[in-house]
């Protein structure tokens, strides 16, 4: 995939104002509606008898369903002072091919700054990657950033292709809620922008808390990811995929089979 917005490429070097000025107008570009044209009622992990098991392979043939959705997750893995960014993309549960790309970090991690850090390694990644997915799911935040503009919101305004932050912890905003508790699985609780959160539109709702699993067990619980959108997708559609997309664990398939590529790239390095 190329880049459509060489402006936003992330820039390691800049001073961390401009580095937030640079996000400022990310989020004045980025599209936090639906906008694209694929079906998102097929996006899931069902697929045609015999197809490949998710995670096996690197890279083949679709063996049916051509039409539906390409969802692409991306995870990253470090190796000293270098990132490694893995990308695989998926047809239901085929794995139609998988890239990754090793970059250094060049800025050490800074909340709210971590496409400086990591965004390199993924652009780089996305370069070599043959196929054109239809959606991403980045581990990191999207709109429920600081400035409304997160690793998500940065690598898919950059590509204009649709992404989704998919974040193990609430950075900033305010659930509707009470996330200390047990939540049962498939629910979702609404994040509000709050007073951390520079935001230019009136929509109160910048992401969601989803649950994609949960323990049987009264005494124990999982905490639910934090997922907003990052470029061309509504909060709401945002939830929806990441649901269709979970498949047993905690993180959806996507983003879980980019971690566990990104874990075996790093152990060969």
């Amino acid at each position: 995939m190329d880049v459509v917005r060489p402006e936003f490429v992330p820039d390691a070097s800049l001073s961390t104002a401009e580095m937030e000025a640079l996000q400022r107008d990310i989020a004045d570009v980025a599209v936090f509606s639906d906008d694209f044209t694929f079906d998102p009622a097929a996006v899931s992990l069902d697929g045609p008898a015999g197809q490949q098991t998710l995670g096996e392979g690197a890279a083949g043939a679709a063996t049916g369903g051509a039409d539906r959705p390409l969802v692409a997750g991306v995870d990253q893995a470090f190796v000293g002072d270098r990132a490694i960014s893995a990308v695989v993309v998926l047809r239901g549960r085929e794995v139609v091919e998988r890239v990754y790309a090793v970059e250094p970090t060049e800025i050490p991690y800074v909340p709210g700054l971590l496409s400086f850090r990591e965004g390199g390694a993924i652009l780089s990644a996305f370069a070599a990657l043959a196929c054109a997915p239809d959606i991403v799911l980045v581990d990191g935040s999207g709109r429920i950033h600081y400035r409304e503009a997160g690793l998500a919101t940065h690598i898919g305004v950059t590509l204009d292709v649709p992404t989704i932050g998919v974040a193990k912890n609430l950075l900033c905003g305010h659930p509707r809620e009470s996330l200390d508790r047990k939540l049962p699985e498939g629910a979702r609780v609404a994040i509000e922008a709050d007073a951390e959160v520079e935001t230019a539109t009136d929509e109160p709702i910048i992401g969601y808390a989803v649950q994609t699993r949960q323990y049987d067990s009264s005494s124990q619980y999982i905490n639910p990811l934090i997922v907003s959108p990052g470029h061309r997708v509504s909060a709401a559609t945002a939830a929806d995929l990441v649901l269709a997309t979970a498949a047993g664990y905690k993180l959806p398939e996507p983003t879980r089979l980019a971690d566990s590529y990104a874990d075996s790239v790093k152990a060969d390095i």
